[in-house]
């Protein structure tokens, strides 16, 4: 029995506008990735008066951002994207900087701010693509990643005034 093909994708977004905000959201699968991986290896290694409070607030944001992961990728596939998923490809498309050594408490803190805000904008640069092909369900997403990573890089940010 040959093998039948899937219907071509048809939600209302033609396909040159499906990979140009799949190709964003690629951009922020990486960055979230990144910051998940930057977050969880701060909350292992943190040291210092605030270990309590910065571990078990780490631990809140690691768990976050990898509930997202997943939540970005499969809007990449629901777009007929395969998501990128390796670190070289994640390497290649983010813009967080990894932490050089073990940073002590106050400086993870302020790259996690830093990282908080290149998400938040990274999110804020596809929005326009999502909008103008009418793509209610990527905007969705976005507003919320951009919310939540301002809400976050603002109550990281008090922590170092």
């Amino acid at each position: 029995m040959a093998k039948k093909s899937a219907p071509k994708i048809n939600i209302g977004i033609d396909e040159k506008d499906r990979k140009k905000i799949a190709d964003g959201l690629s951009h922020l699968l990486a960055d979230t990735y990144t910051l998940y991986l930057k977050t969880h290896n701060f909350h292992w290694n943190v040291t210092g008066p605030m270990f309590n409070t910065l571990h078990l607030m780490f631990e809140t944001q690691y768990t976050e951002l990898s509930l997202a992961v997943d939540l970005v990728a499969e809007r990449i596939r629901s777009l007929g994207v395969f998501a990128p998923g390796s670190y070289a490809d994640f390497a290649k498309l983010t813009v967080i900087k990894e932490a050089k050594g073990v940073p002590d408490a106050t400086e993870m803190i302020e790259q996690l701010v830093l990282g908080h805000e290149a998400v938040a904008r990274t999110a804020r640069g596809i929005f326009s693509l999502a909008d103008s092909a009418e793509d209610e369900a990527t905007a969705d997403l976005l507003t919320q990643r951009i919310q939540l990573h301002e809400k976050t890089a603002w109550m990281l940010r008090s922590l170092l005034q």
